[in-house]
């Protein structure tokens, strides 16, 4: 059965499986960072219970743009801005809690924060990397969330930040007279210097007007090196009550991404199911591009798979059969669980032509053709 979505959204694997929330749409009032009063919009939408209302009209982060600077691939953008967004649920729950981009730290301070300490560029003396250029250049990138909530008064107030820090997982080092040499950055050392880190940034965010005293969830992300085809995951978070300056207890996160076709004999029986969803397809259409996926696992379990197939089509008729056909495939090799959601896309040369969606528990999956 093919059901037509209105809007695909790319934050599809953050959706539930519960029905999208309709309430009557709240005017109210807010401040930003400077004390100004402005009048906001609760929207009457949400995705899912399980992600944030973004309050409107939206307001771009001071820092906007700089993580397409700082980081090494697309795969890592998204995860970096939409991971940090689900490790805040550990901290704001998103039934009391509206979602607005950083308004407290500007690109000047966040690229000065990315500084080599007492380096040239370095005139104030507050750069977080170590000022030993024999040392790797740790800390790549700092992005910071807001989170509201809702007043008795029917306003809204900043009721607690989220901060990412994300962390190079490889170090390229240049001597004068040699060629750049890539060194892997040990993952115990790497989170250490990132706890670190993560220390300094907490003090200097409690000197920060209108950040003196509130709740701060301070996450660490390693990012993969600029070659990979899949993301880098959060290692760990930590959560600062709104009365400390200090950082306590760490939470180990136990995420990573894979990519198949994989060998990998940890995840063997999800490597087999995808080997044979991929032989199934060839077998079908001879004239494809390559069927790659990317797996989402946590705590050692698929949360999420994407799987991509390139096509050349000659027709919109065997678009329609061809989709029909996967569709059957995705239903036959990743049967409905309570665990995992699985998204394909199918393209051609002209763009997208298909998206066919198994969300969690879903006997059906939803299919999409463009038009």
């Amino acid at each position: 059965m093919i059901k037509y979505l209105s809007m695909v959204v790319g934050l599809v694997f953050l959706l539930s499986a519960c029905a999208p929330n309709f309430n009557k749409e709240e005017e109210v009032k807010t401040e930003d960072a400077e004390n100004n009063t402005e009048t906001a919009i609760i929207p009457n939408y949400k995705i899912s219970d399980d992600y944030y209302k973004v309050v409107v009209p939206f307001k771009a982060s001071e820092a906007r743009g700089l993580v397409v600077n700082n980081l090494n691939t697309r795969y890592d953008m998204a995860e970096f801005e939409t991971g940090l967004m689900r490790v805040a649920q550990n901290a704001y729950d998103p039934d009391t809690y509206y979602f607005q981009e950083g308004q407290y730290l500007d690109s000047s301070t966040i690229t000065k924060w990315l500084y080599r300490n007492g380096s040239e560029n370095d005139k104030d003396k507050v750069g977080l990397n170590p000022g030993n250029n024999e040392q790797p250049i740790y800390l790549a990138h700092v992005l910071e969330h807001n989170y509201l909530i809702k007043t008795d008064d029917n306003s809204l107030k900043l009721g607690g930040i989220s901060i990412g820090l994300a962390l190079n997982s490889v170090y390229n080092f240049e001597e004068e007279g040699q060629a750049s040499k890539q060194v892997t950055i040990d993952r115990a050392d790497l989170e250490n210097e990132g706890k670190k880190i993560a220390a300094e940034v907490v003090k200097r965010l409690r000197k920060i007007e209108g950040l003196e005293k509130v709740p701060i969830i301070i996450s660490l992300f390693e990012q993969k090196e600029s070659s990979s085809v899949v993301p880098g995951n959060f290692l760990a978070y930590s959560k600062v009550d709104e009365s400390s300056s200090n950082v306590g207890d760490w939470q180990a996160l136990n995420e990573k991404y894979v990519l198949f076709p994989n060998s990998n004999s940890d995840y063997k029986d999800d490597a087999d199911a995808f080997s044979y969803f991929k032989q199934d397809i060839e077998e079908y259409f001879p004239n494809f591009n390559g069927v790659v996926g990317r797996a989402f696992y946590v705590n050692n379990k698929m949360h999420s798979l994407s799987i991509e197939i390139p096509i050349q089509f000659y027709g919109e008729a065997e678009a329609v059969g061809f989709t029909q056909f996967v569709a059957g495939q995705v239903m036959e090799h990743f049967p409905p669980n309570d665990q995992s959601s699985v998204q394909v896309s199918i393209t051609s040369v002209y763009g997208p032509e298909a998206l066919i969606i198994r969300d969690v528990d879903d006997e059906e999956p939803f299919i999409h053709i463009y038009q």
